[in-house]
């Protein structure tokens, strides 16, 4: 925009400043605004109390580059405060270096400018003619202090009067003419907001000295959008700036790249705001990586690509996944554009691992896996990348009691798991690790089969029996049932003590729910050959134990006792005929009918059961088998005509002589 005026920089930095002050653009305020705060540490002494210095160094346009960032990378900006302090003493050091170039403040009121023209070089200077046969002398040393090259011969030019005089001559000046119409460029491009272009000539604290026809301030934070590490190496680089702060009767001019980068990203996220969609599949690199997540520039717009939606595997840390810088395709998952807030997914681009995973890993399967993770009530196994399952630590180990699951396995460890449930709608698989060895109870009771004796030590005692501990994690119980044959057993505390060895017999085994039934009365079982030599409808022989009001208790041999109900000790009609005896209303039995107390009678067996040890016995039914056989053999033993036609009662009166 100043190529007419760029061999002019140096000097023009030299030069004293008009005294002018440039109008306020009164079509927009808030620009105003922002030049009068963006640079007044520069005109203040220093000194002013810092805070002020500091406050004064926060221009509109970095404020809204702030809330255009990410609230993580806004957080973040703690050194920003550092950077403030840094961009003060920068234009602290700004003012030292104009006031080294001994710029000198010019009157409002000084000569007017005017064209003339060169007629000639001196030693002394360039000759120019002012008309009415005067001439004026423009001192050589504004070109040779200055890198400013003479103006040629015949050449119009503008000066200005500087109301000395010597040697005949009027002396003007031609750098102040030149200074002055970079100034009114300058102030031009400030209030229509034009692009500059300059050049870096120098480093100061705070920030870079860039030379756009005048010497001007650009803060180190409104270098870039982010804070640039490296400002030494920018030295002799073209920049294009924006104005941001003018103060011609100091000389001072803060500019900023910043705001020209802030404008263009403002201008492409407008465009992509209207492109953007859910669903849609978009190209970005990531521009950093916090604990969370990467935010990713998609081009004018920052999105979150948050922790979970990285991988469908475990990720502990988001740089594990991506890196600063890195390019990559992400799917929009949800998008607000009145926040204009953007949510990215990568592992959505991927395949799920779920789906599938009922087939590939069914209930009941036996699987590899890493341990990725150990907690309190369990570890957590991977499958594969994406797919994890729980085994809880009740499915740790057969016998032994976990009390914690570090104790057995740690991250890294690759073992073997048993699926016991999987819901991939829910995306979760339960996972058991003893199930994937032998069951140690199982092989603990192929040693003890059905009708094994056994000893083991009572371990606990309940209500309803006790538990024998046979080996380190296999239990059997002893019911109060299975105690004796004889007595009944109320109170197991009374037979039982804990600790005690106990020899019983394995009466039944349970795998599934992992039980084992014992018998101590089965260990001695005298009457066992009893009930397998006899059946029901067998005659045998009993001794009456005692007598009860529903019957008489028969003894059959050791503790082996059967019942002979009333029912079957006599007909009806005859007990009916009357036998006081048989139901006495007070004191205790002496008979039941025909039977009594101490005396042997012939029974039939009707009723036997070996489980329960309970025989069924009938008196009338084994005296009528009796009578039926007698009379048989009297039938056949008979050989006499007359007994051929002999009849039962006949026999029945032999019978009777006979006794």
């Amino acid at each position: 925009m100043f190529s007419d005026h760029d061999n002019l920089s140096n000097a023009a930095a030299a030069a004293p400043a008009p005294e002018s002050e440039p109008a306020p653009n009164s079509a927009n305020p808030e620009t105003n605004a922002t030049v009068e705060s963006a640079a007044e540490p520069v005109a203040r002494p220093t000194s002013e109390p810092a805070e002020a210095v500091n406050a004064a160094q926060e221009t509109p346009a970095a404020s809204a580059s702030e809330e255009a960032k990410p609230a993580a990378e806004t957080h973040a900006a703690d050194p920003e405060t550092t950077a403030a302090a840094e961009e003060a003493a920068g234009s602290e050091e700004m003012s030292k270096l104009l006031e080294e170039y001994d710029e000198k403040q010019e009157a409002a009121a000084s000569s007017e400018v005017i064209e003339v023209k060169v007629v000639a070089y001196t030693e002394h200077g360039v000759v120019v003619d002012l008309g009415g046969k005067t001439e004026g002398l423009v001192p050589a040393a504004e070109f040779s202090d200055t890198e400013i090259p003479r103006p040629e011969p015949n050449s119009m030019i503008e000066v200005q009067r500087t109301g000395e005089h010597k040697d005949g001559f009027t002396i003007l000046s031609y750098l102040k003419v030149l200074r002055r119409r970079t100034w009114e460029k300058i102030e031009a491009a400030f209030k229509a907001k034009e692009t500059i272009t300059g050049k870096v000539v120098d480093r100061i604290k705070g920030g870079l000295v860039v030379d756009i026809g005048v010497r001007a301030f650009l803060p180190g934070s409104q270098f870039d959008l982010r804070p640039t590490q490296n400002l030494d190496a920018l030295a002799g680089t073209e920049v294009q700036v924006r104005v941001t702060k003018l103060n011609r009767r100091r000389g001072n001019v803060v500019v900023s790249r910043r705001a020209l980068l802030e404008e263009e990203l403002h201008a492409k996220r407008g465009e992509l705001m209207e492109k953007l969609s859910e669903g849609q599949v978009v190209h970005g690199h990531v521009k950093n990586v916090t604990e969370y997540g990467a935010f990713v520039d998609l081009g004018g717009i920052d999105g979150l690509l948050h922790l979970t939606d990285l991988s469908w595997g475990r990720v502990k840390h988001p740089s594990d996944v991506v890196k600063p810088e890195q390019e990559l395709d992400v799917i929009i998952l949800k998008f607000d554009k009145e926040k204009q807030r953007v949510s990215l997914g990568l592992k959505q681009l991927m395949a799920d691992p779920w789906v599938g995973a009922a087939e590939k890993y069914p209930a009941g399967g036996k699987v590899k896996g890493k341990v990725v993770g150990v907690v309190d009530y369990g570890v957590f196994v991977e499958l594969e990348q994406g797919i994890e399952g729980l085994v809880h630590v009740s499915e740790m180990s057969w016998n032994k009691k976990v009390t914690h699951p570090s104790k057995l396995v740690k991250v890294g460890d690759e073992v073997d798991v048993v699926v016991l449930d999987i819901k991939p709608s829910d995306r979760r698989v339960s996972l058991g690790l003893k199930q994937a060895q032998p069951d140690p109870w199982l092989l603990t009771a192929e040693k003890y089969p059905v009708g094994t004796v056994v000893t083991g030590k009572v371990r606990n005692i309940a209500e309803f029996g006790a538990f024998i501990e046979i080996e380190d994690g296999f239990d059997g119980l002893v019911h109060v049932g299975d105690v004796s044959w004889t007595g009944r057993v109320k109170n197991p505390h009374e037979v039982f003590k804990k600790g005690e060895d106990i020899t019983a017999k394995v009466l039944k085994i349970d795998p599934e729910n992992r039980r084992v039934s014992l018998g101590i009365k089965q260990v001695n079982d005298i009457s066992g050959d009893w009930f397998k030599q006899h059946k029901v409808g067998q005659i045998v022989k009993g001794k009456v134990s005692r007598i009860a009001t529903f019957g008489a208790f028969v003894e059959l041999g050791e503790n082996i006792e059967a019942l002979c109900h009333n029912t079957e000790i006599e007909e009806r009609k005859r007990r009916d005929e009357g036998h006081s005896s048989f139901r006495p209303t007070t004191g205790p039995l002496k008979s039941a009918g025909p039977l009594e107390p101490g005396k042997e009678y012939d029974f039939k067996i009707i009723k036997i059961s070996p489980e329960t040890r309970r025989i069924g016995l009938s008196y009338r039914a084994a005296a009528k088998q009796i009578e039926r056989k007698e009379i048989e053999q009297y039938r056949s033993t008979s050989t006499s005509k007359s007994s051929s036609t002999a009849t039962i009662g006949d026999a029945l009166k032999s019978k009777l002589s006979a006794r």
